[in-house]
């Protein structure tokens, strides 16, 4: 099993999961191939970030959702028609979660595989 984060950034963000206030998230398309089968899930994380310098990331504020999956390969041409809809997909996933990401407030530049 391979697993990519196809698409991957940190953002300002608020949220208050399990009593800690959560001031950061990082999002991400992440795609998942073994055996001739392809999946790709949108996932959300909020984290702390108290500190400008402190990126470490908690686990226990985590939303994901696969939106495709199929027999097949990876696809920059279905890739770039998922990245469509991602923040969409990802706002739902903070709604469930309690948070809020906020897109125009990037804290680093997006990774692109």
């Amino acid at each position: 099993m391979k697993v990519i984060n196809v698409y991957e950034q940190y953002f300002n963000a608020d949220a208050v999961i399990n009593e800690i206030p959560r001031h950061a998230a990082i999002v991400g398309l992440q795609a998942e191939s073994d055996e001739g089968h392809i999946l790709y899930r949108v996932f959300v994380n909020f984290f702390p970030f108290n500190d400008p310098e402190d990126f470490a990331v908690t686990y226990d504020a985590r939303a994901e959702k696969t939106i495709f999956e199929a027999e097949g390969r990876r696809s920059r041409k279905r890739e770039a028609k998922l990245m469509e809809s991602f923040r969409e997909e990802a706002d739902a996933l903070c709604e469930e979660l309690g948070g809020t990401v906020f897109w125009d407030d990037p804290l680093r530049d997006a990774k692109i595989d």
